[in-house]
């Protein structure tokens, strides 16, 4: 006989799910089966899920699904965050790798590229994940600045930038795995192109994010204008927060 109580946090339950807990209410024996298909591929399936749910959404509308999560519906999101430090890790991981191959297959062009700014280029290698996701307060603050009329708070705005910078994550992401095809000779050009391309698609996506969350609250020449403001300005403080936190850190 099932309990009228949650095992739990012994509350009283009525429906599926405790109102004081939130844990399911048909919670059973644990078995050999039960544990197969549903502790590790029913859980395994729904880390997936929410995680594919959200790379699409941060790929097709980030600025609405931002709103969305900040209205409330969020139970079909994995954490933004989290999975942006993870891209974050991945990105740096594709990065070394692909130096390391530069290394022993480019020797030459390797060492070139190393003398050419030496210093700057271990700073950046030893603070990129501070560097990296120090990028959206910048995103956050810049937004809250030129969008003041969706009446948004600064938590909220760094939500919307969460997203996007998600989103950037996993443009730059997906830009590394793609800079390997270098190491063929017959992509080497397709590897090149990807690189030159990859700013500007970077550029594109969070105008295209910006305009996406905020564009119902004003007309199309002044939403336009914003995102163009909001772009210059973020330029200009990544360029003074690197070279600030160079000189600090140095």
């Amino acid at each position: 006989m099932e309990s009228p109580y949650c095992l739990n946090c012994q509350e009283p339950i009525e429906k599926n799910y405790c109102s004081n807990c939130g844990q399911k209410t048909d919670t059973h024996r644990i078995n050999f089966k039960h544990f197969i298909f549903h502790d590790i591929l029913h859980g395994v399936w729904h880390f997936e899920k929410g995680i594919f749910f959200t790379v699409k959404e941060a790929f097709t509308r980030p600025g609405k699904a931002a709103l969305d999560y900040i209205s409330g519906k969020r139970i079909k999101y994995y954490n933004v965050f989290y999975l942006t430090v993870l891209l974050v890790g991945l990105n740096i991981f594709l990065a070394n790798y692909y130096d390391h191959l530069e290394l022993k297959y480019y020797p030459e062009l390797h060492e070139i590229k190393l003398n050419k700014d030496l210093k700057s280029g271990d700073f950046l290698s030893d603070y990129a994940k501070i560097l990296i996701l120090s990028l959206i307060p910048l995103f956050a603050l810049t937004s809250f600045i030129l969008f003041r009329r969706k009446k948004l708070n600064l938590s909220e705005h760094f939500i919307v930038s969460g997203m996007t910078f998600l989103g950037v994550m996993l443009i730059s992401t997906f830009s590394i795995f793609l800079s390997f095809l270098g190491f063929l000779e017959d992509f080497s050009t397709v590897a090149y192109i990807i690189d030159k391309i990859t700013p500007i698609a970077l550029l594109l996506y969070i105008s295209f994010a910006y305009y996406n969350a905020f564009h119902l609250m004003y007309t199309k020449l002044n939403i336009i204008l914003r995102v163009i403001a909001f772009d210059i300005l973020l330029l200009l403080e990544i360029a003074l927060f690197i070279i600030g936190t160079f000189f600090i850190f140095k």
